[in-house]
């Protein structure tokens, strides 16, 4: 544990200080939109390219992460890591294109399909999924399926990228339940080793977000931009398809199912809120004649606002959401059944009430007026 701790702080280090230059480059040279979009929330111009900071830090953690003797078997085979790496460039540097340029959205879309074809062609991807007994596990379908997932999710983190603080804290609150995760099933896997890419790979992204949030936090000084967002999707993704294969289907029994399908079913738990967001404004775009992808401020941030949270308000909606789906699927692997029901009904009922509180202000303010 005190290697990966030491690399979360490594990532959030470096990556505070890359976020700390580019903010100072980016306001020299004046390295921001001077024009305020319709669906922006900020009043200033402020730059948008602190993806690029992020992937500094990506990069130097994994880097180091080389040179420390714990993570030798990581390194062994060099072949997953280079891919990441690539893949990552790619996603971020069509992000950051974009904060930049406003590319058309084919380009970006092609962009990460590029970046998630290196990852499946190389070899990162689902190594087996059981589903009703059977087992998906050949390079065809792995490929197909692996490049969806990866394209599907960091589509979702990109789409909520709309309040300060959001995006970072969202991965933040689901990676760290991922980390635990990966880290408790390496130990049953794999009891002399804890040493894993998908538990590595957690530990970097969290001291990512750790170290750009307080650039980020409400008013933001700088934002991840899409080259940010998509780099954190590409990540998130990476880390549970490398678990996968953690995990030998043909020794699976029904109680070892939840630990099988959990590396994918937590990414998606945890987006649950962005995904829907997805959902929503590609069928609201299409059905109105327009791209899935053009811009408008009708996002779940958006409608929260006019629904009556604060900017801080709506920015935590989404947190207590991401902590109560998350850690219900976490304690599916740790307890049994009850305990997961009362927590999830305790912390969904919990995130529900915030969520609406502002109605119940609203119409308290109205009886008492009446």
């Amino acid at each position: 544990m005190r290697a990966y701790l030491l690399l979360m702080a490594i990532a959030a280090v470096v990556t505070y200080l890359a976020t700390f230059a580019v903010r100072k480059l980016a306001d020299k040279y004046e390295i921001y939109p001077k024009a305020i979009r319709a669906r922006d929330m900020h009043t200033k111009p402020t730059a948008r390219i602190g993806g690029a900071a992020m992937f500094i830090g990506f990069l130097a953690s994994i880097a180091i992460a080389a040179l420390i003797g714990w993570f030798g078997i990581v390194f062994a085979d060099p072949g997953p890591i280079i891919a990441i790496s690539v893949a990552a460039l790619i996603v971020m540097a069509i992000g950051f294109l974009d904060d930049l340029y406003d590319l058309d959205w084919t380009i970006k879309l092609a962009g990460q399909f590029l970046a998630a074809g290196v990852l499946a062609w190389n070899g990162v991807q689902i190594v087996s999924l059981p589903i009703f007994g059977i087992t998906v596990g050949s390079f065809g379908v792995s490929f197909v399926v692996t490049v969806f997932l990866a394209v599907l999710i960091m589509n979702a983190v990109n789409f909520i990228d709309g309040l300060d603080g959001l995006v970072a804290g969202v991965v933040l609150i689901g990676t760290v339940v991922f980390f635990i995760y990966s880290y408790l099933l390496a130990q049953q896997v794999s009891p002399t080793n804890y040493f894993n890419l998908a538990t590595m790979l957690s530990a970097i992204v969290i001291g990512m977000c750790i170290g750009f949030l307080p650039h980020n936090w409400h008013v933001a000084k700088i934002f991840m931009g899409d080259g940010g967002a998509l780099l954190l999707g590409l990540l998130m993704t990476t880390s549970a398809l490398t678990v996968t294969g953690q995990i030998d289907p043909a020794s699976l029994n029904r109680d070892d199912l939840v630990p099988a399908v959990l590396p994918l079913i937590l990414p998606i738990s945890i987006l649950v809120l962005p995904l829907l967001d997805f959902a929503l404004a590609v069928l609201r775009r299409v059905s109105a004649g327009k791209s899935p992808f053009a811009a408008d401020k009708k996002h779940l941030h958006h409608r929260l606002q006019d629904f009556g949270h604060t900017h801080l308000g709506s920015v935590l909606v989404f947190y207590f959401w991401s902590a109560s789906v998350s850690v219900s699927c976490l304690l599916l692997f740790l307890t049994n059944i009850v305990w997961v029901a009362v927590f999830a009904v305790i912390s969904i009922t919990a995130s529900l009430l915030y969520t609406v509180w502002p109605a119940i202000i609203k119409a308290r303010k109205q009886l008492q007026h009446v």
